[in-house]
C-alpha cells in the first residue's frame, strides 16, 4: 500500500466507525421490523458466494416449513422505490440476484432503502416467520436479530486493508461481532478467523449443464468434447466459474469475465462458438434470447454443518434484536 492511499483509508475507516457508532449510541435510529431479520453479507467487496448460500438457505427453511423472504439491494437495477420481484420480472428493473432468488419460490423484494423493501414485503406476506437481507449487513438503519458473513475461503481479506487501499468495507476486528461465517471455498484454517465465532464451510456444487432455450435439454461435460466452448461470466469472481467449468472437464477454447451485474444482450454472445456457457446468475438477463447454442451450468451451496437448523436454533433462543 502507497502512502498516498493511507489518508483516504484512514478517513473511510474513521466514517465507517463513527457511523455504526451512531446508531449502537441510539443517536441514529434503528428500526425494529415486527419478524426476524437475518443478515446476510459480507465485509469485503467483490462476490464471496452470498447469493447461493441464500438460495440454499430458503429452500431448507421450506422443508423445514419455515416461511422466510428476502429483502435485497437490487443492484444493477433501474428500480427507483421498494419493488416486488416475480420470476417475469425484468431484470433490467430489479436486478440479476433477485431473480434467482424469486425462482425459489420465496417472496422477494429490493429496494435501496431496505426498510422500506421489508415492509413492502410484509404488506404483501405478513405471515413470513423472518426474513433474510441479502447483503445489508453495513446498512445499521435496518435492526437485525443475526448476522452472518460470508467470506471467499482462497481471496480471504486480500491485503486487509479498508478502500480505497484494500478491498475491505470495514475492518477485520468486524468479524468478533457476528454470529457465524461462511467460508465459501479454500481452506477454513488458513484464514486467520476469529475465536468463539462459529464457523461454516460452503463449497459450491455444479449441478448438469441445461440449454436455455429449452431447460429439459440436460447435458454432462463430455457432450462438450468435440464442440468450440466459449464461458462467459458477469459475476463478483468470474474464475471461480471458469475453473469450475474446467474442473468439470470442458475445454474452453476461450474465457470472456465481465464487469459485476453486468447488463448481458444478444449482442454479448460470442459468435464464433458452438457452445456459450453462463452462470445461472447471468442467464436471468438473457431470458428473452432463445439461443440454441446457449448453456447454463448451476451451483448449489452445500454447507457443513447445516446452517438452516442453526439459524432455526439461535432465533428460537432468542427473540431479542442486535444492533452491531
Amino acid at each position: 500500500m502507497t502512502a498516498l492511499l493511507a489518508l483516504p483509508e484512514g478517513l473511510f475507516a474513521l466514517l465507517a466507525a463513527l457511523r455504526r457508532l451512531l446508531y449502537r449510541s441510539g443517536l441514529k435510529t434503528v428500526t425494529t421490523l415486527p419478524v426476524p431479520v437475518v443478515i446476510i453479507g459480507n465485509i469485503n467487496v467483490g462476490g464471496v458466494g452470498k447469493t447461493p448460500l441464500t438460495e440454499t438457505l430458503l429452500r431448507d427453511f421450506a422443508a423445514l416449513g419455515v416461511k422466510a423472504g428476502v429483502i435485497s439491494r437490487g443492484y444493477g437495477g433501474s428500480h427507483t422505490a421498494a419493488t416486488l420481484v416475480s420470476a417475469h420480472t425484468p431484470a433490467s428493473l430489479v436486478g440479476d440476484e433477485p431473480l434467482l432468488l424469486a425462482a425459489t419460490g420465496s417472496p422477494v423484494t429490493v429496494g435501496r432503502d431496505r426498510i422500506a423493501a421489508a415492509r413492502l414485503l410484509l404488506q404483501h406476506h405478513p405471515d413470513l416467520d423472518w426474513i433474510l437481507s441479502d447483503d445489508g449487513l453495513q446498512h445499521y438503519a435496518l435492526g437485525r436479530s443475526l448476522e452472518i458473513v460470508v467470506l471467499d475461503g482462497e481471496r480471504g481479506l486480500g491485503n486487509g486493508h479498508l478502500l480505497p487501499a484494500g478491498p475491505l468495507r470495514e475492518a477485520p476486528s468486524r468479524l468478533r461481532s457476528v454470529d457465524a461465517l461462511v467460508v465459501n471455498g479454500g481452506r477454513a484454517g488458513a484464514l486467520a478467523l476469529p475465536a468463539g465465532v462459529p464457523v461454516f464451510r460452503q463449497t459450491l456444487a455444479p449441478g448438469a449443464f441445461y440449454r436455455a432455450a429449452n431447460p429439459a435439454d440436460t447435458r454432462q461435460a463430455q457432450d462438450f468434447a468435440a464442440e468450440r466452448v466459449v464461458a462467459l461470466a458477469g459475476i463478483g469472481n468470474p474464475q471461480r466459474f471458469f475453473d469450475t467449468l474446467q474442473r468439470q472437464g470442458v475445454t474452453l477454447q476461450r474465457s470472456i469475465a465481465l464487469p459485476d451485474h453486468h447488463p448481458l444482450a444478444a449482442a454479448d454472445l460470442p459468435q464464433d462458438a458452438d457452445a456459450v456457457i453462463v452462470t445461472a446468475k447471468d442467464a436471468v438477463k438473457l431470458q428473452c434470447v432463445n439461443h440454441a447454442r446457449l448453456w447454463i451450468l448451476p451451483v448449489a451451496a452445500r454447507l457443513e454443518p447445516d446452517l438452516a437448523p442453526w439459524i432455526l436454533s439461535r432465533l428460537k433462543e432468542t427473540n431479542g434484536r442486535k444492533i452491531s
